[in-house]
């Protein structure tokens, strides 16, 4: 198998059972990339994982085309992004045709009573290794535990990480100092009634300026197509932030979701193009600078304090996932087991997920 076809195969399964988010989909990654492909080794995948934490947009997406770009060139960059994005997107579009016929949005219940349990347990111990890693000094275990507070606080995503750069830079160079100014453009555009290149430019501005989680994404499409564009009831961007969380792959495809409602298969397409094209030309930009910074002596260390921030938000994030995803006796038994298979067996994580959603389907029919 060529590596094109390698990254091909490993991003479109990627793409189609990594539910539960970003976090699930960086331990997703580092499984196939790391651990049983030895694409790179866990130094190089953090220092990638840190440098696409301060790019706006989907990280995981990002970090998946970083991937991608590193195993196979550039065609590997632009076959991982559309691999990874394109099932979710498949899948969107069909729950999105299903929410217009019929108002509502099928869930998958039983499937994600099984799986989410044990996607807890694939993050934990991805959080685990990698953290044994980053977190070598003394100072970059207080910048992951900041990270922990700002997002038990509420504050932006990119606060942390701004910070845990400056930090760790600071101080392996406290006798010369830099000014460091974080700039994020905001821009506006809108239009009563949306043509494709309406919802093109809105969504590659959302692509732009949205840093974090789906649930970010989610207060910038209340304010634009709710609130000034009056495109989208709230109830609509509600059900299409949903439609985004309970699919595999990226939760941006939520922008699948509003581009169908506002008309059909075209503007689906342009909101999908829209969010995600400034991923890949970011990462194109970055990307090949990640060995330099490694060895700058004021961006070496930058890179080590926003990757230890990273992995603060991410535990800050898993955290949330298991209170939401072990919810009984079944699902605790499920995590439980998915981590002692982990650890003690190394057993592939697909096999976990399959075997978790057997049982939320058994759990959900008995």
């Amino acid at each position: 198998m060529t590596r094109r076809r390698e990254v091909a195969a490993v991003m479109l399964k990627l793409g189609t059972i990594a539910f539960g988010g970003p976090a699930v989909h960086v331990a997703m990654l580092r499984d196939e990339a790391v651990r049983r492909r030895s694409w790179l080794d866990d130094q190089e995948f953090l220092d990638l994982f840190g440098a696409v934490s301060i790019l706006p947009g989907p990280s995981s997406t990002q970090l998946a085309i970083a991937l991608g770009r590193r195993r196979a060139g550039w065609r590997g960059l632009l076959i991982a992004g559309t691999c990874f994005i394109a099932p979710a997107m498949a899948i969107v579009v069909a729950l999105a045709w299903a929410y217009t016929r019929y108002g509502t949005t099928p869930t998958g219940g039983g499937v994600l009573y099984g799986v989410e349990p044990v996607v807890v347990a694939i993050v934990a111990v991805a959080l685990w290794e990698l953290g044994r890693k980053a977190v070598a000094r003394p100072q970059l275990a207080l910048i992951a535990a900041m990270a922990v507070a700002a997002y038990v606080a509420g504050l932006n995503v990119l606060v942390p990480l701004l910070a845990g750069g400056v930090i760790a830079s600071a101080v392996a160079n406290r006798r010369s100092l830099p000014a460091l100014v974080p700039v994020v453009p905001l821009l506006r555009v809108g239009r009563i009634h949306p043509g494709t290149l309406d919802v093109l430019g809105e969504f590659l501005k959302l692509g732009v300026v949205v840093f974090g989680s789906g649930y970010v994404l989610l207060a910038f499409l209340r304010a634009d197509l709710v609130s000034q564009l009056h495109w989208l009831t709230e109830r609509q961007v509600l059900d299409a932030v949903a439609a985004g969380q309970i699919t595999p792959g990226p939760v941006f495809t939520t922008a699948t979701f509003v581009g169908y409602q506002l008309g059909g298969l075209p503007l689906a397409l342009a909101a999908t193009a829209g969010i995600f094209a400034p991923s890949f030309l970011l990462v194109a930009a970055l990307e090949p600078f990640v060995t330099r910074i490694r060895r700058s002596r004021w961006l070496g260390p930058a890179l080590d304090g926003v990757t230890v921030a990273a992995l603060g938000l991410m535990a800050a994030v898993t955290v949330d996932l298991g209170r939401s995803a072990v919810r009984d006796v079944p699902t605790a038994a499920l995590a439980i087991g998915a981590l002692v298979l982990l650890v003690r067996r190394r057993t592939n994580a697909m096999l976990l997920m399959a075997g978790g959603a057997a049982v939320g389907i058994l759990h959900a029919l008995f």
